[in-house]
């Protein structure tokens, strides 16, 4: 809502779309100017697999980032397919583009990714992140410049999402380019996103820090029952895997790697939703899932 010493014509609000390859620190980056985890982190390429937004409300604006899953060439099944879908969908009715890379690292996957942004004819914006990894600092100038020197970037700005390095006036920036207009959402909300969705991508991702040799992209999972008292909320939920094997992979022995599994995400949920949480979890097998529609629909990619 709106502050009550802001006029309502000087109030902004507006969609910044956080749009690269995989891995190039989107969800870092929204979950550090939220200052909460409404996007899960991991190490591995496509850990983000759904559009989600995060809200940052100030006295002056309100800005609404949507980080994407990321774009990339490999499309063979139909889980990939639908995240393209997804990343290219959110260049459309949002104010300002920003496209992430990583300091240093230019790639054909890059080049893809910003076609894409290029081809949606938004006023865009050049990211570049990580620079706390880069360890010659005197090449990132010239790295900047081969980028930009024919692509229409409206501004670059150099970060750390991880770091916090560059982040507040990143923000600040975004939220002086939005179009003045009321607020969309409550000033306490920081998330489109139901709790019911946040518990389970807290559980893929401790599945992901875990067996992210094994099988990150064989896993989703499914909420059954999400029961909220004020005492406790009682979550129950299903892991699916692809196969027999990887079930016994996720459970573990003696049941130890889905234990350490519903452990770490209890706690991430107690963190976000500021509650006691009791969590239940099944492990089951759903064949191929990955690349049939239906059984994407069924798990909510829809």
């Amino acid at each position: 809502m709106l502050q009550e010493n802001t006029p309502e014509t000087e109030y902004r609000c507006g969609y910044i779309a956080l749009v690269g390859k995989p891995n190039v620190g989107k969800s870092t980056l929204m979950n550090k100017i939220i200052g909460e985890k409404v996007s899960i982190v991991t190490a591995k390429p496509q850990t983000t697999r759904q559009q989600i937004i995060g809200i940052h409300t100030s006295d002056k604006g309100q800005t609404i980032y949507v980080d994407t899953p990321g774009i990339h060439h490999s499309a063979g099944k139909a889980l990939n397919r639908y995240m393209n879908r997804v990343a290219r969908a959110a260049l459309r009715d949002i104010d300002v583009v920003a496209f992430l890379v990583e300091a240093g690292r230019w790639s054909p996957t890059d080049e893809h990714a910003l076609k894409a942004v290029l081809k949606a004819e938004r006023p865009t914006v050049l990211v570049v992140n990580k620079i706390d990894l880069m360890p010659d600092k005197s090449k990132l100038l010239p790295f900047v410049e081969n980028i930009s020197k024919d692509q229409p970037f409206d501004k670059i700005y150099m970060i750390s999402a991880l770091k916090g390095k560059g982040v507040d006036s990143f923000q600040q920036d975004m939220e002086d380019r939005l179009p003045f207009s009321r607020p969309f959402y409550d000033a306490d909300q920081i998330t489109n996103r139901s709790q019911r969705f946040l518990a389970a991508e807290l559980i893929r991702e401790q599945l992901t820090l875990r067996l992210h040799q094994e099988l990150p992209y064989a896993i989703t999972v499914s909420i059954d029952a999400f029961e909220y008292s004020p005492e406790i909320t009682k979550i129950s939920a299903t892991i699916w895997v692809e196969r027999d094997s990887q079930k016994q992979i996720v459970i573990g022995k003696k049941g130890a790697v889905l234990k350490q599994v519903g452990t770490g995400a209890r706690l991430g949920m107690q963190t976000l939703f500021e509650q006691k949480i009791f969590l239940k979890l099944w492990v089951k097998v759903s064949r191929g899932w990955s690349d049939d529609e239906a059984a994407l629909n069924r798990f909510g990619f829809d």
